[in-house]
């Protein structure tokens, strides 16, 4: 809504549409993408940053596991990979993308492009 220029008012009625039918489509995947999924992403964050990680509510549909070593996976749906993909650079060293392995590439490129600008 922050982007919106010039609001106007149309003539046409709006739809009422059901509350499950607008869930369906609008919180099945992580952000502000809707529609059905596409993937699931699997992240793995490090033992000192999953304390505060796992305290945290991405997405409805997210499953966190704790592994032996103290670090933290969680897994969520997503339709659309960019405001996934800034979310999941904010944390840096402290979360590696496990799966899937086009998500893992970009942000492996992404990484290198911010470092490259360091050099």
């Amino acid at each position: 809504l922050d982007r919106i220029r010039e609001p106007k008012a149309l003539d046409q009625t709006s739809r009422d549409l059901d509350d499950a039918r607008l869930d369906a489509h609008y919180t099945a995947t992580y952000g502000i993408f809707a529609g059905p999924a596409k993937a699931t992403a699997i992240l793995r964050f490090t033992a000192e940053r999953a304390r505060w990680v796992a305290d945290e509510t991405w997405h409805p549909g997210q499953r966190d596991t704790w592994l032996p070593d103290g670090r933290f996976e969680r897994a969520l749906p997503y339709a659309d990979p960019r405001e996934l993909l800034l979310d999941i650079q904010k944390y840096g060293p402290d979360v590696e993308v496990i799966a899937p392995e086009d998500l893992r590439r970009e942000i492996a490129k992404r990484l290198k492009t911010a470092a490259a600008q360091y050099r």
